[in-house]
């Protein structure tokens, strides 16, 4: 999944486009063009991508759903957005926020209450908002002393459904000492999600896809959200996944090994089209100012706003960019055969977003050009 570098790496390049204001009219709708000169230029199978510009949203996808097959990608295709999936979690809890059954200061003992004897006293104090902001002292592994995570969802060693996976797993990385002092530094974690997802879980009671498709993905009309690998295996009905080895790429067919355990789910395994990805990041462009259906403008600007000191918050990392008018946010995600990002100027009610059905170099250079060209396109001096 996703880690530091990557995000540090998205940040520099597209860190280029001068100071320029939105324009007063969108661009023109069609961006084909624009996604098939870069998707050639890097050599990808498949990418999509879309602009959020005052509230319209421009997207399309072009290539091939599979490298060696020609079927073309449609504009309604799903692809993976890996650590993409964390601010939707996050906006989970913003909604329970504003339901007054969950607070930021919230503590994992209160919280999991029936966890609190059997994990680390360490644990007990650390908040909701120190997890969604990567500051629990969690180990940025994924893996346990009792095991990788594959083999034990793949073990049956976590239980038969997915909440019982989710709280087992809670359970064993409660129990194993901090990596650091919770609170003192950032070390990005899929543990602290994969937290959150549980407690998510023990407080609407039922599993944590069931609450957010009725919550995000219903309402916003997100038809193509789901989780996991796109497709059934053995057909081309969606985008492969591909591996990328020294510019070798390997289709990877559909089916449970093509993406990282469902327990991971909060963490990082949404999928959905290029379009209606654009619809929930157009949610958090405008939520700040008010003019969002699922969340109040406070809960909107506490999930984008760090504390002093601090990047991240809520599944965003804040940033300064002169083309964005000041701070912007943004976000990439990878389950090491996807790629996605995602940048947000909300001071300039714009937003672009790109992904790929490839993971490495390619894809990440490839879907941050994507995003520049948008950002030079819908900008004007």
């Amino acid at each position: 999944m996703l880690r530091r570098h990557f995000l540090a790496a998205s940040a520099l390049l597209v860190a280029s486009p001068p100071s320029r204001l939105l324009a007063d009219e969108p661009a023109a709708s069609g961006i084909d063009e624009l996604l098939e000169d870069v998707r050639k230029k890097h050599r990808l199978p498949a990418v999509a991508g879309a602009a959020i510009h005052k509230g319209n949203i421009v997207s399309s996808a072009v290539g091939l759903r599979k490298i060696g097959d020609e079927t073309k990608i449609t504009a309604e295709d799903q692809f993976h957005l890996g650590s993409c999936t964390k601010s939707m979690t996050a906006t989970l809890c913003g909604m329970l926020i504003e339901e007054g059954k969950l607070k930021w200061e919230s503590t994992l003992a209160e919280l999991l209450p029936d966890l609190a004897d059997k994990m680390e006293a360490d644990y007990r104090p650390v908040t909701l908002g120190q997890l969604l902001a990567h500051r629990s002292g969690m180990s940025e592994n994924t893996n346990t002393k009792s095991g990788t995570l594959r083999a034990l969802y793949d073990d049956g060693k976590l239980g038969d459904n997915i909440r019982e996976q989710r709280r087992k797993y809670a359970e064993i990385i409660l129990q194993e000492k901090p990596a650091s002092s919770p609170g003192s530094e950032f070390a990005y974690s899929n543990r602290n999600f994969m937290l959150v997802g549980a407690i998510l879980e023990r407080l609407v009671g039922e599993p944590w896809e069931d609450t957010i498709r009725k919550r995000l993905f219903e309402p916003l009309g997100m038809a193509t959200a789901g989780f996991g690998p796109m497709g059934t295996a053995g057909k081309v009905e969606q985008p492969w996944q591909h591996s990328s080895f020294f510019g070798w790429r390997t289709p990877i067919e559909p089916g449970p090994k093509a993406d990282n355990p469902p327990p991971l789910g909060p963490a990082g395994t949404v999928h959905c089209s290029a379009g209606d990805w654009a619809k929930y990041i157009r949610e958090h462009v405008r939520g700040g100012n008010g003019q969002s259906k699922l969340l109040k403008a406070e809960t909107f600007q506490r999930l984008h706003t760090p504390k002093a000191g601090e990047d991240y918050s809520g599944g965003w990392i804040t940033m300064e960019r002169k083309w964005g008018g000041g701070n912007v946010l943004m976000h990439n995600g990878s389950n090491t055969v996807s790629y996605a990002v995602v940048w947000m100027a909300p001071l300039r009610d714009f937003a672009c977003l790109a992904m790929t059905n490839q993971f490495g170099l390619s894809a990440e250079l490839g879907c941050d050009q994507i995003c520049e060209r948008l950002i030079m396109r819908f900008l004007k001096n």
